[in-house]
């Protein structure tokens, strides 16, 4: 990446938002990191290796980490929708057997989700996680992704919305954490006008994060579009002043 434009953002960010985590950058790679966080155990649930990405640890995943199913889909080395019996853990359960979670009200609803998330394929080997100023010349971050309070958010959101007329310049689609940090801003990569993802509303994974934080994800051509727009934006101004300061 141009490192003269991760700089200037590095500036930037400290400018406008003060101490506010920087955001991690995803991207994926047909080789992995010379040193990197790999999972280890049973299927770990990756919203929990974040807080490790967030203090400058890489997170490298790829097809054979240990990660749960769910997980594997959204980051695109599986097309399977869940393990067996998915559409009832989701749902109610099976009674003596499985637990349900209860997110969606029926199994058939459950496999009606499938029909809106058609799995996408990994373009690569590897999935690479790292925080915005670990990101070297050869990294080509393909998604940006901001873990941070509602204030934050709330900054990102509008900063979002500052060059666009269509109100749903961000989204915020029914699913899991990662899947609004990976799946759903992968796939709006290939729209013309890709869109933000808000997220991390997932209940199984916010215990993982901190009980105000919420996920930003920026398809990174959008997201250069709004650093460059933050010195002519709403973060100039007292309005943003008055809430700046609370931060």
């Amino acid at each position: 990446m141009d490192e003269e434009f991760r700089e200037k953002f590095i500036s930037l960010w400290a400018k406008y938002f003060g101490k506010a985590l920087l955001p991690i950058g995803v991207f994926y790679s047909d080789s992995p990191p010379s040193e990197g966080l790999t999972t280890t155990g049973g299927g770990i649930c990756i919203i929990e290796l974040l807080p490790a990405v967030l203090k400058g640890r890489t997170l490298c995943l790829s097809a054979e980490s240990r990660i749960c199913g769910g997980a594997r889909r959204q980051l695109g080395f599986s097309d399977q929708f869940g393990g067996k019996d998915f559409e009832h853990f989701l749902s109610y359960g099976i009674p003596g057997k499985l637990r349900g979670e209860r997110y969606k009200k029926t199994p058939q609803l459950v496999r009606e989700i499938g029909r809106f998330t058609p799995p996408f394929k990994a373009p690569e080997e590897y999935i690479v996680f790292k925080r915005w100023d670990k990101l070297s010349s050869s990294d080509e971050p393909q998604v940006v992704f901001f873990l941070d309070r509602t204030d934050v958010i709330a900054g990102l959101f509008t900063l979002a919305n500052f060059d666009e007329a269509d109100p749903n310049a961000v989204i915020c689609p029914f699913g899991s954490g990662c899947s609004t940090i990976v799946f759903h801003p992968f796939r709006e990569l290939t729209s013309a006008r890709p869109r933000c993802v808000l997220g991390m509303f997932d209940i199984s994974a916010r215990p993982c994060v901190s009980e105000n934080s919420m996920s930003f994800a920026v398809p990174y051509p959008k997201f250069v579009r709004m650093v460059d727009n933050m010195n002519e934006s709403f973060l100039t101004t007292s309005s943003w002043k008055l809430l700046r300061r609370r931060m």
